[in-house]
């Protein structure tokens, strides 16, 4: 007696061909997807690393004046720094004798048309207040 091997039909090769292609298409995305979430992270580790050496080293050379400023801390990254006055709520009669300003950074990178940015903000004090 003959027996009659049987194999996968046409249509069953196709069905599993075509099941595997959707498989490895959804997991292709999700690895570009996590590699992206990577990169941005990066970058915004750089971001915060540009940050604070600026705001470590802003008033050491020039004292800092009310005002915008802006510049580059390398080809990719740059900033923008605006330092304005702060004063805390005083209670009336309450003299306040330390100048304090407030200093707001965004750290901008990445091509124009997806432009990121990391905002900073911090309070420095920059001595007492000389009384009238």
């Amino acid at each position: 007696m003959k027996h009659a091997t049987r194999g996968f039909s046409l249509l069953e090769v196709v069905a599993a061909t075509l099941l595997l292609a959707i498989a490895f298409t959804a997991l292709l995305k999700v690895a570009g997807g996590a590699m992206e979430l990577t990169r941005n992270a990066d970058g915004h580790s750089q971001a915060a690393l540009w940050a604070r050496s600026l705001l470590d080293t802003v008033d050491i050379t020039t004292p800092l004046q009310a005002g915008r400023t802006e510049g580059r801390f390398d080809a990719t990254y740059r900033w923008r720094l605006v330092v304005t006055p702060w004063s805390p709520a005083v209670t009336p009669g309450q003299n306040n004798p330390m100048r304090v300003v407030k200093l707001d950074l965004d750290v901008i990178w990445g091509p124009s048309l997806r432009e990121r940015s990391a905002h900073f903000s911090t309070l420095r004090v920059l001595g007492a207040a000389k009384s009238p």
